[in-house]
């Protein structure tokens, strides 16, 4: 080991990790501090989980891209283009950029028909009961261990690659900052450290590109790089490629990861608790354009990635720079994701390294905060409040939620740890992911989407289809491969078939155990019983430092904080305008609801059928003109994704910074009555009645109980 050469030092990874993920904690404390003094955000039960749920647009759709960007969306990507070519990019993002649109429909639905709800599993509860509450439990859980587990074995094997820190460190180490700020801020805290994380990695993104497509000495231009890649396949083709060609679409293992990658991805959007507690937090008007915005934004990240620098692998591959020059990559440190970053220092040397090392830690990082989010609320609200204590306050509710979030960090490195030693990569986890949790998929839909489906249907199905996947999995990989092996169960055609039998299976149980037992007919109003948490204690204390609400008039004027006589008004407005608001914002979520459905039609088909499925079929292989105008398409897109995540954020919450700044700047020149003025003048513009006024619109009038 002391004779292997890294790009940078040991020093350098513990700096990025240690160093940076603690200063992003800091970076959050702070900031959460100065949204309590100037935007008066009190980090409740309720806002921890949800934000208000008064999200923007362009924050939900950052976060959407943020989210989504794991350590495999960068690694992996870029893997399938050096083992495919050009189509292993662009099937990874269109097989994984449907599942986010698509849920931009489901996501509206679920605001729509439990406005007041925490995480799906308590819609999957108050309609079909315990049982299948355990169940879907079951597969959201997995899921989140799953996704984590890439994110950590996958981030940590790049950052050993590329500094030789140990890897067991790096798995302990990489929660460590992220643990910190997600434990203050809650999921306010992930939406801005993903704003922070996605500008970050799309400028890095940008740099690669201009240096292989520009400025590099070694590549420069597309035509550099076509030329390379061409004589590339000559010398080692492509087996089932169209004649052995990187530059087409027709590609056999390209098309079986597709169709893998599409499967696997419904598991890991659809059941992922974390997508469904953005939908929740989003702002009734922000949730369609969010996540379409986002979804479409997303796509550029892999797609234009990878093709840049998996192609500057195969062009750079046999040139004195590449790491692992004269030799090729082994399969193992392909399937590991080490395809980018060595890349990356065959371009750039030890910048190419520093820039892998930031954009890993960046993608493993903001991803991990989504994660911590998810399995916190449910510990929170489907174990603690359903199970333990039902009638828990907001400030019970928030301590559990901060415990769950450091536990599972804690449990989890140690279970990446495990899987490390067991040498299992992150790219057979991306693959495996699909048959073991997908079966959940169409009945987990159906739950929003059907009121027919029953409750013999919702829990059998999952159970039914991955009992299925695993068998025919495994059925498979003894049939092909001949022996039922690590490496067998890896290949392509067993994973493609467990995969697609996850998915699909219960499209046949579904309606079979529906009219076998009966349709349910279900009333949509009873999940307007799932109601949020009591937090008026923290709220009370936090606006006037008192405990009872008799107490609101006479100590309003105590706090520096707004008024609680001007707060309970701004609330008793909502209340004078409750149905006129529940009507605007029905109507709101219903238009959004029939667009979303249209839109989500038109780009599944445009993403999945209509711009792959000509080129694949025709064989066609990239002529140099036709490949550089594929490179321009990408920067145009890149450049998009840049608006949506860096500048649509900046503008949409202008008015907000600038009177944070203003807030600061007063303080900062002892000026402090001027903010108190305002404050007291504007308490309808302050996020403490903002986040109230949801509440007070969809509770239920006192002689009205809620329906079971």
């Amino acid at each position: 080991m002391s004779d292997v050469k890294y790009a940078l030092n040991q020093g350098a990874g513990y700096g990025v990790v240690v160093g940076v993920g603690l200063a992003f904690s800091v970076g959050m404390i702070l900031t959460t501090l100065a949204l309590k003094r100037y935007q008066k955000q009190i980090v409740t039960a309720e806002e921890f989980v949800s934000a208000g749920r008064s999200v923007r647009t362009s924050l939900v759709g950052a976060a959407v891209v943020s989210s989504w960007c794991w350590a495999a969306t960068l690694l992996q990507s870029t893997t399938q283009v050096y083992k495919n070519g050009v189509s292993g990019a662009f099937y990874y993002a269109s097989g994984a950029c449907v599942q986010i649109i698509l849920f931009a429909f489901l996501a509206i639905k679920a605001k729509q028909l439990a406005p007041e709800a925490h995480t799906y599993l308590e819609i999957i509860k108050t309609r079909y009961g315990k049982a299948a509450h355990g169940v879907y439990m079951f597969f959201a859980l997995a899921t989140n261990i799953l996704v984590t587990a890439m994110l950590l074995t996958g981030g940590s094997a790049t950052i050993s690659d590329l500094t030789g820190m140990n890897t067991v460190a790096a798995i302990f180490l990489l929660p460590l900052g992220v643990t910190v700020y997600t434990l203050f801020g809650g999921i306010k805290a992930t939406f801005l450290t993903d704003y922070a994380h996605t500008v970050m990695i799309v400028v890095i993104i940008m740099t690669f590109a201009f240096n292989v497509f520009s400025v590099s000495d070694k590549l420069g231009s597309p035509s550099a790089v076509w030329e390379l890649v061409t004589k590339r396949a000559l010398e080692t083709p492509v087996s089932g490629n169209a004649e052995g060609s990187y530059l087409t679409m027709k590609s056999r293992s390209g098309g079986i990861f597709f169709v893998i990658n599409i499967v696997g991805n419904f598991g890991t959007v659809f059941l992922d608790n974390g997508y469904w507690l953005k939908g929740f937090a989003s702002s009734p008007a922000a949730a369609l354009p969010g996540y379409v915005l986002g979804g479409l934004a997303w796509f550029a990240l892999p797609w234009f990635t990878a093709t840049t620098m998996g192609l500057a692998a195969l062009a750079l591959e046999d040139t004195p720079s590449f790491p692992t020059y004269p030799n090729r990559m082994t399969d193992a440190q392909v399937s590991s994701g080490l395809v980018l970053p060595n890349a990356a220092v065959a371009l750039m040397g030890k910048g190419g390294a520093g820039a892998s090392l930031i954009l890993v830690f960046m993608a493993v990082t903001s991803a991990f905060s989504a994660e911590l989010m998810a399995v916190s609320s449910i510990f929170t609200y489907d174990i603690y409040r359903e199970y333990v204590n039902p009638n828990a306050s907001g400030k019970k509710l928030i301590f559990i939620s901060h415990l769950s979030v450091i536990l599972f960090s804690l449990v989890m490195a140690g279970f990446s740890t495990g899987i490390y030693y067991g040498n299992v990569s992150m790219g057979y986890l991306y693959e495996f992911m699909g048959v073991a949790i997908s079966a959940a998929v169409g009945p987990c839909a159906a739950t929003i989407m059907s009121s027919k489906q029953n409750k013999a249907a919702a829990i059998w199905s999952p159970i039914l289809g991955t009992i299925c996947s695993i068998c025919s999995w495994l059925g498979s990989t003894k049939a092909l491969e001949g022996s039922v092996t690590y490496l067998n169960t890896f290949a392509d055609y067993p994973m493609l078939i467990g995969n697609v039998v996850a998915l699909l299976s219960p499209i046949i149980f579904i309606p079979v155990l529906t009219y076998a037992f009966g349709p349910q007919n279900f009333d949509w109003n009873i999940l307007k019983s799932i109601k949020r948490a009591d937090e008026t204690e923290e709220i009370l204390e936090a606006t006037a430092g008192v405990h009872a609400s008799d107490d609101i008039e006479k100590k309003g004027e105590q706090t520096d904080i707004a008024p609680v006589s001007s707060y309970a008004v701004e609330l008793a407005k909502a209340e004078a305008q409750k149905e006129e608001l529940l009507a605007a914002e029905s109507e709101n979520l219903r238009i959004a609801s029939k667009k979303a459905g249209y839109i989500c039609l038109f780009l599944t088909w445009a993403l999945l059928i209509m711009w792959p499925m000509p080129m694949y079929g025709t064989g066609y292989i990239f002529s140099e003109k036709f490949f550089t105008g594929w490179i321009v398409v990408g920067f145009i897109w890149i450049f998009f994704t840049g608006f949506v995540v860096v500048v649509y954020p900046l503008v949409e919450g202008r008015e907000d910074i600038w009177f944070t700044m203003k807030g600061i700047y007063w303080d900062c020149t002892g000026q402090s009555y001027k903010l108190k003025a305002y404050q007291e003048s504007h308490p309808e513009e302050l996020h403490v009645v903002k986040s109230q006024i949801s509440a007070k619109i969809h509770e239920q009038p006192s002689n009205e109980a809620p329906e079971k």
